[in-house]
This record gives C-alpha cells, structure tokens and sequence, in this order.
C-alpha cells in the first residue's frame, strides 16, 4: 500500500520551547537516565497520555502519537490553563479576561503553561488496543518557573523541607470507592453545559451490602475488582488488599508505604486506571464520598504517615523501650497536624458531599480533632509500634487531591516537630466529646471549611496564589450549590441530586 508523504513544516507548534529542559536545567540525574529508557522504549508504544493533577486532583491529559512525544518529551508541550480555571462542575472561577486576584500574570488571557512530562513516572499500560503508556508532567511557567498553580510543585517543595531536615516521609494508602453497574450508554448531556452539569451516570448496586468483610460479598465484586489487581500490579503498584466495606459495592483497596510523591503520582492513576478499566466493562467506579444510591454508607481515605532518617532509615515515630506507642517527634508530629486540622481541612475534603461523612450520625466518623491509641472516632489514630509505628489520619475523603492533601498532612506535621520542644509533645486524646467546643471538632461544611482556610496559614503550605485559587474554586463550586438549593429546596441531611450530577461521573 501506498501512502501519501505529508509535509508538516510546523510538526513543532505544540511544543513548549526548544530544549526547554536543557535550558532550564529542570531535570536531576534519575531523570535524565529515566528519560533514555523511555527514548529506546518508544518503538514500542503507539500513544502515550501525558497527564497532570488539577486543583480537584482530576487527571487532565492529552494523547500524543509516539512522533509527537518525542519532541514534548525534552520540550515540553503548550497546555491551556483551563483545568486551573474551572470549578468542578466546569463554571469559570477565575476570571481571566479581568482582574483574576491570583497573582500570576500568565492566566490573563488563559495564555498556555508549558507541562513537561516527568520521564520517571512514564509506564506502558497494560490492556488490549493500542499500546498507550502513560506519564505525568510537572507544570511550568514560560520563563522555566514552577507553576505556581502546580500541586505536585507544592509537594515537592514540602518534601525538600523534609530533605533538609534529613528526614523522609513514608505514606500508605487506604482507599474506599464504590463499584457499581452502568444501567445504560447514556452519556448525560442533556441539560450540560458551563456550570451545568447533566444527568450522572444510571447505576445499580452489584449487591444488597451490610455484611462487613464478608467473603460471600466479596465474590459478587470479584469478577471485576480481581481482574483489576492483576492490572494494577502489572502497572507497578503495590497493592496489598481489595476489601468488601459496609455498603453495596464498597471496595476498600490498600497499597503498601511508598514515598510521598510516589503515593501522590500513585492515587492520580489507581483513581484514573481504575475508573477506565471499569467503564470499558459496563460498570462504573466512583470515588465520591457519598453517592446518590440506596443504603450507601460513606467512602473514606485513610492516610497513614510514618517519618524516616534518610541516612539509616529509623522510623522515627518509633518510641524507645517495651511501652511502645509514639516517640516524641511522633507526638509532636500528631500534635502538628492537630494544630493545622481546621484550616487545612479543605484539602483533605474538598467537596461538599464529603462532610456528609463527618456527621454525627455515622459512628466511626473523624469528627473530633484528638489523636488516640486505635480509636477510629479519632481523627488519629495511632497504630503499630516499634519500626511499624504510623499515625493513620481518618478525615481525608478519597476524591481529594493526592498532592495537595499530602503536603498539607506532611507541611503540619513537620511544623509540629520542627516547633516541638525537646520533652515532646502532650498525649493522645483522652476522649473528650465533640460538644466540648467548636476548635474540637473538624468542619462540618464546605463552607465552614473554606472560612477556616481563608482565615489560617494556608499559603504557608501552597503559597498565596494557590491558595487564592483554591479559595475562588470552592466559592464557586458552593455558590452554585446554594443557589440550587434555593430553587429545590432539598430535604435536610440528605444526598441532593445536584451532588450526584456534581461528583458521581468525575469522580
């Protein structure tokens, strides 16, 4: 067969800037090794995604032909702004075609970042079609500046605070998120638009639930949830655990400690992959706290922090002698994210659905800010001893972003060491109600969550523009929330409609 041989004197128009790497200097050693692994492994890949985490910690991406990613992968590529503009229902936030208040110059006029994809994080993924790898970027400015709106770049600038302290975090993950069965292709556009989301995807549940751990309950999600780990073992992932929680369809999945940025890169694609490979078998995945479904019993995203010496790696929330429990510097870490809990609540739960989980109601919700030995009312619960000493925080529901809900847990826990006299910190929690006052208790709304942000130290961990951002995304996402319970008038302490359409398909 024939074909034409096309010229394409402009085959460069999407890519950032000539050795923009080079020229900026913007990878270390690991990179640039990593970066001739991927080159010679090129020949075996047709497409490849190369992603990045927006503020709502979604995965944004663009596919490019193997040729395309050859020049992207030292250049760079142009990225529109966008996904830092937009709400999660899709409204415009930041306005910027005025005065944005953001400070950063470059979102006026929604003018491209350049996302340079980071060569370490490039792998094949597993499944029938074309071969597509994947690979996340780090987002930059034009001038070769992080963006400021990045919030891998504000993970990595926590974890070189950690670096030089000589110390470095170690995380694990705990994730809950429903499987349910898709009803119908219907793509819920009617009614889409700008702020406007359409229908949420038609779902039943794929069992009755309410039988904790059951192995029978297990099996009816086996089909799917087992295939599944074998694909994101293939993927790299440590997994350790697919569970069957309380509700119908509820899987909790775990994965063995990583490093911090490992985790963050790790739950933007467990989420992605996970979706995907469910949709492409007529179910639905969804990492929205509490959906829209009969009996469904709230998703959580349990973080588990632990903080090791880099030179001899010594946990060192490990404590001395046979009493176990926490060391000092682990007590003083707890007492760290404690002192933060409120004003950074945003970041662990960032919608408004999520504070359905930190009612009353639900008896093992985090609702008071303590730390405690295994109490899971706790917001911390301490757990292990010895080298497998960690403190699990309970707040975090699971659609939050990975990067920026990790630099908040490690940027408070570490202000708690750093400001921690040398006798350490007081003890745990000694079970004192939530009515004991309104700093004892986490948020109960969006609302009050984003008063206590905007009123904290928040651009202390995402600097101010960030921050900035973060505030006018959730202003508007809760505005619009507002507004239509004006209109609908919804029944009190129960999941809206507006909340499924919102969360239930993106998430």
């Amino acid at each position: 067969m024939y074909a034409r041989s096309w010229s394409t004197p402009s085959a460069e128009g999407s890519v950032g800037r000539p050795s923009f790497v080079t020229d900026h200097g913007l990878w270390d050693a690991e990179q640039l090794a990593a970066a001739e692994r991927v080159e010679a492994a090129l020949d075996g890949v047709d497409l490849v995604r190369v992603a990045f985490g927006d503020p709502h910690g979604l995965a944004r991406s663009k596919t490019l032909t193997v040729q395309a990613f050859r020049s992207v992968l030292r250049n760079g590529m142009n990225f529109s702004p966008g996904p830092f503009l937009f709400d999660t229902g899709h409204a415009v936030a930041v306005d910027f075609l005025g005065d944005h208040g953001i400070g950063v110059d470059e979102i006026a006029g929604a003018g491209n970042f350049i996302l340079v994809p980071d060569p370490v994080t490039f792998q094949v993924l597993p499944g029938r079609g074309p071969r597509t790898a994947w690979v996340i970027g780090n987002e930059y400015l034009r001038d070769g500046s992080p963006h400021p709106l990045s919030g891998r770049a504000a993970l990595r600038r926590v974890l070189r605070r950690y670096a030089d302290q000589g110390l470095a975090p170690v995380i694990g993950l705990e994730v809950e998120w429903y499987l349910t069965r898709r009803l119908d292709d219907e793509p819920g556009n009617q009614g889409n638009g700008f702020g406007l989301q359409g229908q949420a995807p038609r779902v039943t549940a794929v069992n009755a639930g309410y039988q904790f751990n059951l192995d029978a309950a297990y099996d009816t999600v086996a089909p799917l949830t087992d295939q599944l780990a074998m694909q994101l073992l293939k993927l790299g992932l440590p997994l350790r655990s697919m569970e069957h929680e309380s509700g119908p369809g509820q899987v909790e999945t775990t994965f063995s400690p990583m490093s911090a940025l490992d985790v963050a890169d790790a739950m933007l694609l467990f989420r992605t992959y996970t979706k995907r490979f469910c949709a492409r078998r007529g179910y639905h995945a969804s990492f929205m706290s509490q959906p829209l479904l009969d009996a469904a019993d709230p998703s959580g995203w349990h973080l588990n922090q632990s903080v090791v010496e880099s030179a001899t790696g010594r946990n060192i929330f490990s404590a001395e002698g046979l009493s176990g429990g926490l060391s000092p510097q682990g007590k003083a870490y707890a007492e760290g994210l404690l002192s933060w809990a409120r004003e950074l609540c945003l970041l662990s739960v960032p919608t408004i659905n999520g504070y359905r989980r930190l009612a009353a109601e639900h008896a093992l919700a985090p609702t008071r800010v303590g730390w405690s030995f295994e109490d899971r009312t706790a917001m911390l619960r301490v757990v292990g001893s010895g080298a497998g000493a960690h403190i699990e925080n309970r707040m975090g529901e699971p659609c939050a972003n990975s990067y920026l809900n990790i630099a908040a847990q490690l940027f408070a826990g570490l202000d708690g060491i750093t400001a921690a006299p040398a006798t350490g910190a007081s003890g745990p929690s000694t079970g004192s109600e939530p009515g004991d006052g309104p700093g004892q208790v986490v948020p109960q709304s969006l609302g009050e969550a984003l008063d206590a942000f905007r009123a904290g130290r928040a651009e202390q961990v995402l600097g101010t523009p960030l921050a900035a951002c973060l505030a006018k995304l959730k202003e508007s996402e809760l505005s619009r929330f507002e507004a239509w319970c004006v209109q609908a008038a919804p029944a009190p302490g129960r999941v809206t409609e507006w909340e499924q359409r919102e969360y239930f398909g993106a998430y």
